[in-house]
């Protein structure tokens, strides 16, 4: 019975996790790395078909975005989520392949007119269709028998709509451990979904630490007040208020939002000021929004509805859809709102937003959600005067502004307050999804408390049934130094063989208490192929 920790350690995006269950193996989540790549991760140290099933907390890419990869590789098992998490991903996954293979077209036109080897995406719409083909629905409260030795249940965690905490009940023997992944643990008080909920016992618990070392600010309760003086002011001088939003969650809570602001006449002057949603995306998504089960919404929401109401719609609200649809709203002179994704500036529609906006002084680009480390997002907020898009250099002339109390993540003390809802401390808590400084000053924080906690690095495994470490490994930070240039293809094949040479020494780092005559047989086969290899001129 083994945990070992493979994305997401000392780094905010990535969460994977591997579990080791009567001989069978188990992921929680299987998310793509967003932002800056800081730490290197090892490659999962079995291959994909001997996955048995991934327990997903909710849709948000960073936790879901590699389940179309891990079906190319050969995974054939259940992806078990909620309802709503189930909705959100057949529409996620998709666009997310979608950006995948448009990425690998625009890099191989490029490369091919530079003579370089063409570019393959990470994965295609056809493995996007045969990992969402694998999902199968669960509701809260619900317990279920993934397998032999295992219970799961589900548990509203108020991050996004769907989202969970995994609770698991493992037994291997007359062994019995519980251990609870937290997922994003969401803030409270925020639109449209509820709050999260309490876990009351665990032995072990996987906690995220996003926030873990920083406060919201105080004063979150008027949003609604702040957006509307940031769309006022850029009314008023002529210009945009451009959005960088999450197309899945944030981007509902932004027509929440503004749909007050229009409704009690908050911004004067421009009654009719148009806000565009340039996302397909967004559009599916805020259908599931208004047709998911009302448990997930939270009691304001549900009042508006019963009401008649909706609460993510207004007049002057144009969907863009086709491409043609959001090349239009920047030939459009009059002020207006943009909402586009994606939320970090990484890739997607906003970008052309950002091109044509963020030289005008009289526009405002307004971030409304967490930017990791390295994204375009983090540098723009950052101060950065200048940047490059689509091959050209803008200088960045508008108001970057954050709006406050939008975080869909629990702060220092909104984590600590959920983890003392548990009745008694869990034997040991493992703390993940934060950048390298939140990670470990949360760490900190909790073994002041008195808690065991731990803030393992990618590889590092743990025996469950003894709480005792197995294998450990250090941080190894990424050598940007060092690295390829581009996208070749002679970096695609040397970044898999970096990866196998991961996967051996993890292989080799397991084999702790294996007979002698067999680890003697694996060093001389190792040192065979060193020696074979250490003088090799190429042919």
């Amino acid at each position: 019975m083994k945990i070992q920790f493979i994305g997401a350690t000392h780094e905010v995006t990535g969460s994977c996790t591997l579990l080791e269950v009567n001989n069978r193996y188990y992921l929680v989540d299987c998310g793509m790395e967003q932002g800056k790549d800081v730490f290197q991760n090892i490659v999962l140290p079995i291959p994909a078909p001997q996955i048995e099933a991934v327990f997903v907390t909710h849709a948000h890419i960073d936790h879901s975005g590699m389940l179309p990869k891990l079906y190319k590789d050969g995974f054939r098992g259940t992806i078990y989520a909620t309802d709503v998490t189930c909705d959100l991903c057949n529409i996620m996954l998709r666009d997310s392949a979608y950006i995948q293979e448009s990425e690998a077209k625009w890099r191989s036109r490029k490369a091919e007119r530079a003579g370089l080897e063409t570019w393959e995406p990470v994965y295609t719409m056809q493995d996007a269709l045969g990992a969402i083909s694998q999902f199968r629905r669960c509701s809260y409260g619900e317990i279920i028998y993934p397998a032999e030795g295992i219970e799961l249940r589900f548990t509203d965690i108020g991050h996004l709509l769907g989202s969970a905490c995994i609770e698991l009940w493992l037994t291997e023997g007359n062994t019995q451990k519980k251990i609870v992944f937290s997922g994003d643990v969401g803030n409270t008080g925020q639109r449209i979904i509820r709050d999260p909920g309490q876990v009351e016992e665990t032995d072990y618990l996987v906690i995220e630490s996003t926030y873990g070392n920083r406060l919201h600010d105080a004063d979150r309760g008027n949003v609604v007040g702040e957006l509307a003086e940031y769309i006022q002011k850029a009314m008023d001088r002529g210009g945009n208020v451009v959005i960088p939003s999450f197309a899945v969650g944030r981007t509902q809570e932004m027509l929440y939002a503004i749909r007050e602001i229009k409704q009690n006449g908050l911004v004067k002057g421009h009654d009719h000021f148009p806000v565009y949603v340039d996302s397909p995306l967004a559009a599916e998504a805020a259908a599931i929004f208004m047709q998911c089960n009302p448990v997930c919404f939270d009691e304001e929401t549900l009042e508006l509805i019963d009401r008649g109401i909706n609460p993510i719609w207004f007049e002057d609200l144009r969907i863009s859809v086709t491409s043609e649809d959001s090349k239009q709203i920047n030939f459009n002179t009059e002020p207006k709102v943009i909402i586009s994704a994606s939320g970090m500036c990484e890739a997607g529609r906003i970008r052309h937003h950002l091109k044509h906006n963020l030289w005008k002084e009289n526009s405002i680009i307004l971030f409304v959600g967490y930017q990791a480390e390295g994204s375009l997002g983090r540098r723009l907020l950052n101060g950065e005067k200048y940047v490059s898009l689509f091959g050209e250099d803008i200088t960045v002339n508008a108001e970057i502004c954050s709006l406050h109390g939008t975080s869909g993540h629990a702060d220092r003390d909104g984590l600590i307050r959920w983890l003392k809802g548990y009745t008694k401390k869990p034997e040991l808590v493992f703390v993940n999804h934060g950048d390298d400084t939140a990670c470990e000053d949360f760490k900190n924080l909790l073994t002041e408390m008195g808690y065991r906690a731990e803030a393992p690095y990618s590889g590092t495994e743990y025996d469950l049934t003894t709480g005792r470490m197995t294998i450990y490994t250090e941080g190894k930070t990424i050598d940007r130094v060092q690295s390829f240039k581009g996208n070749t293809r002679a970096e695609m094949i040397y970044r898999e063989l970096v990866a196998e040479a991961e996967k051996l020494l993890t292989l080799v780092k397991g084999r702790r208490g294996k007979t002698n005559k067999d680890n003697a047989k694996l060093t001389a086969q190792i040192r065979e192929l060193c020696d074979k290899w250490k003088n090799y001129k190429g042919e």
